[in-house]
């Protein structure tokens, strides 16, 4: 969901994307991910970076383009991909959007610390 909310968000009111693998730069430093390389190439590799740039949703979200409400949900038992990717997806877009402040789950809300 991660590249059809970059690539084409127009076609969406609204998109659910569960545990995303969405920073392609930093895929292998993060858990299971040296697994993915053979799948999806080494970014370390600039031939490679150059093909998975194209399409690596955290690389391509533009202050310019208008994205649709997203929610983005992780989960720290899942040895496949790192929730730092949900993480760092949902930290930037709201800003990259013009909104300030990050939307919060409510159980980590200052309320409910």
């Amino acid at each position: 969901m991660g590249v059809m909310l970059t690539q084409y968000p127009e076609l969406f009111g609204a998109l659910v994307c569960l545990q995303p693998l969405l920073d392609m730069r930093r895929f292998p430093a993060l858990g299971a991910g040296a697994g993915f390389i053979a799948e999806y190439g080494n970014p370390d590799d600039p031939a490679d970076w150059e093909f998975i740039k194209a399409y690596s949703p955290y690389h391509n979200i533009r202050a310019d383009r208008t994205y649709p409400p997203v929610l983005i949900t992780t989960s720290t038992n899942d040895d496949r991909v790192h929730p730092g990717h949900a993480r760092k997806m949902g930290g930037t877009g709201p800003r990259r959007q013009g909104r300030s402040g990050r939307h919060r789950c409510p159980r980590r809300s200052p309320a409910h610390r």
